[in-house]
């Protein structure tokens, strides 16, 4: 069994001397600086701040990872056994069939914590395959064993997956057939000629392993990066930043970006460097690309991330390139909407970091949660119902892994001018009879576009497009169902709140997105929000636009009212389920006159007393148009790349650490260098083709919060 090359996950390393000197040929560090007595301290107080947060698990919680990768491993290499023996090899074959076990992600990088699944890769001979032998025979021999539990195959993922439990641990279970008939159990993973005669969804897989690996071998320090990884995984998790699949990033993502700042900074402490992290990539141009190491070329001529030769790689607007061959870009899911959304974040995170280093604030303050549901005044609100939890269970996995082509989907017919931010923690309504689900996402027009009135984005077609490529799962059953509804900010259901309340406004200390940029920090060009841009305003006295009849309004991103519309005071449509209509939006009067609500500053007009029929509220820049629906236009979005300028300067210490001549040179030699490279041209290459229709039944036991006028909304507002 081949799981873990040490007693805690992760592999250990090779001596550094044997890669030294390739880490030189790359690029030179910004600093080779050492820890002073303060950062000693900070590092301690970090140190001590992880484990408070119960971000490392105890002995007895690893003992029983060992045990379930030792069963795991005696199931596959009894299925590989039975599957021989039934296609008639000899008895020798039959008796040295094999498959392994790896692992991978960060229970192999040593930075796995408590509850946390295993990623791991099961390596058979090339008569296996994946499509029959794996989703359908391994599947069903695990789903008759008591131990595994919440089963959920992904088959059509960009690497195929199946998810289940192992005796409470969870597990996300790879398989690649590589061309040998025998597998052996010492299998070196790194060698190149695993990869003769695979497919891509193979390479793929094997790649998790071989990048792991990689990453070890090129960092200067390995506890440093460790630790530093641990750290900025839980931020990431706190800021709703840490999820590949809606469009941010995973953990491969940020182990190759904290890398890359452990070779800049080779002597840095952990402390230091979650300084030093947040200070690099919130200056970053993107999308000038992150890497480890030179881009290698191989023999096997298989795809590599090269801008020259494929004119996808020339559109990715966050390249972070795999260390090991064939070198690819792990961050193609990071759209517009997700990019902007980071850049705030790691915008934020510099601030705070300034802060603890001038010992004005805690490293508390780094990881305090981000709170959406006070970020926006509209959203999206996707529900997923079944009829049980295990239809729920493989239903929701489809739903969430196409979330991302939504976002890219509205970036797309809106031309970039509505902007979404996925966020990637799931809710649920527990008091429905049916099984459910529920992903939202913040709605804002485009910053820095002035308002034109008449011009109208419509979604419709949009949301119907989405909802028949969903529908199309092969793994579809009656009952499955999927609604997409506008929620404004004071309409938001309460199971998304803690303890089913919800805050009237946010506490002081935690702050929107950038919460928010002091005028003596690097700003970040890549676009920031609303409420950001509206403070920054206010604290500007030359930008404020102060009217004396008025008195000054405070600064606050909180709505001051936040009612929850009741379920049960709204009308019921389907099976007597509670259901909002229009008619229950507070502020709204449907006789074809207006209103004003005045605490929420928003207009409301109707052409006549239907509801749903030329129904037009207007909420801060963004209007929600609820009128008879248009078919959309589908443009190609078009966008310039986001440049993250330091446009203020830095203080002399920044100023050094911020050279960034040796690092742009060696960053961008794979791009700049290239005769095809367009320089900052993004977009989205892939085309999204309609979906056939398909008759969906309809779950009657469920109706969604959001009314049915709602559910396919046309989104307007003025540009």
């Amino acid at each position: 069994m081949v799981v873990s090359d040490s007693p805690n996950g992760g592999s250990t390393p090779p001596p550094p001397q044997q890669e030294q000197a390739n880490k030189d040929r790359f690029t030179k560090p910004i600093s080779i600086a050492g820890p002073t007595e303060a950062d000693l301290n900070r590092n301690t107080e970090l140190e001590k701040f992880l484990v408070d947060s119960g971000l490392y698990e105890c002995n007895e919680e690893a003992a029983s990872r060992e045990e379930v990768l030792r069963r795991l491993d005696q199931i596959v290499k009894s299925w590989v056994k039975q599957l021989t023996r039934q296609r008639g090899y000899t008895d020798q074959m039959v008796e040295d069939a094999n498959a392994v076990i790896f692992t991978f992600g960060s229970y192999r990088l040593g930075v796995h914590g408590p509850g946390v699944d295993i990623d791991t890769l099961c390596i058979g001979p090339s008569y296996v395959n994946r499509e029959q032998d794996f989703f359908i025979i391994l599947h069903n021999i695990l789903a008759e064993m008591e131990e595994v539990t919440e089963l959920q195959p992904v088959p059509d993922a960009h690497v195929p997956v199946m998810k289940f439990k192992f005796q409470g641990i969870s597990i996300d279970l790879l398989y690649a057939s590589i061309s040998i008939l025998v597998v052996p159990e010492d299998l070196d993973i790194s060698d190149g000629s695993v990869l003769y005669d695979v497919d891509e969804q193979t390479v793929r897989s094997l790649n998790g392993c071989r990048v792991a690996d990689q990453i070890l071998k090129l960092v200067p320090n390995v506890e440093h990066f460790r630790t530093t990884l641990r750290c900025l995984k839980f931020w990431a998790k706190r800021r709703g930043v840490y999820s590949n699949v809606t469009g941010f990033l995973g953990g491969v993502n940020w182990a190759i970006l904290v890398a890359r700042v452990c070779q800049l900074y080779p002597n840095a402490i952990p402390s230091m460097l979650v300084s030093r992290f947040f200070r690099v990539y919130s200056q970053w141009r993107w999308p000038n690309p992150v890497m480890l190491c030179p881009i290698e070329e191989n023999e096997l001529h298989l795809p590599i991330w090269d801008p020259r030769r494929n004119h996808r790689d020339r559109y990715h607007l966050m390249p972070i390139i795999t260390p090991a061959y064939p070198c690819m870009n792990s961050s193609y899911n990071v759209s517009t909407s997700t990019l902007r959304v980071m850049m705030e974040q790691f915008c934020y995170g510099n601030k705070i970091c300034d802060e603890i280093e001038l010992n004005k604030s805690q490293w508390s303050a780094l990881f305090q949660p981000y709170v959406f549901f006070e970020a926006y005044k509209n959203y999206l609100q996707v529900d997923i119902i079944a009829l049980d939890a295990d239809d729920l269970l493989l239903w929701r996995g489809w739903v969430e892994s196409r979330l991302r082509q939504l976002t890219l989907k509205i970036e797309r017919d809106t031309s970039g001018m509505l902007q979404c931010h996925p966020y990637p923690h799931e809710y649920a309504d527990t008091s429905k009879p049916c099984a459910h689900s529920a992903f939202f996402m913040g709605l804002q027009r485009k910053e820095g576009v002035r308002g034109q009135e008449g011009q109208q984005f419509d979604i419709r077609g949009t949301v119907d497009e989405f909802r028949r490529e969903i529908i199309m799962y092969v793994y579809w059953k009656p009952g499955m169902e999927i609604y997409v509804s506008h929620v404004r900010r004071k309409q938001l259901p309460a199971f998304v709140f803690p303890d089913g309340y919800k805050r009237t406004r946010m506490p002081r200390h935690i702050n929107h997105a950038a919460e928010k940029m002091g005028d003596d920090t690097t700003k970040c060009n890549s676009g920031s929000s609303s409420s950001e841009r509206s403070v920054k305003r206010k604290k500007n006295p030359e930008m404020m636009d102060v009217k004396p009849d008025k008195p000054e309004k405070r600064i606050s991103v909180s709505p001051q009212r936040l009612e929850c519309v009741s379920p049960e005071s709204c009308t019921s449509k389907l099976g007597g389920t509670p259901q909002m209509s229009i008619e229950c939006i507070e502020g709204v009067r449907l006789d074809g006159s207006t209103t004003n609500d005045t605490d929420n500053n928003c207009e409301i007009k109707s052409s006549d007393g239907l509801s749903g029929s030329g129904t037009i509220i207007d909420v801060g820049d963004m209007q929600i148009n609820e009128t008879s629906f248009v078919d959309s236009t589908h443009d190609r979005l078009k966008s310039r790349a986001l440049e993250v300028q330091n446009e203020n300067g830095v203080n002399e210490d920044k100023a050094r650490d911020m050279t960034f001549v040796c690092l742009e040179r060696a960053e961008t030699i794979s791009t700049k260098s290239l005769p095809n490279w367009e320089e900052g041209a993004v977009g989205i290459d892939q085309q999204l083709d309609k979906a056939c229709n398909f008759t969906r039944a309809e779950c009657s036991d469920y109706a969604p919060i959001a009314s049915t006028q709602n559910l396919n909304c046309e989104v307007s507002f003025f540009i």
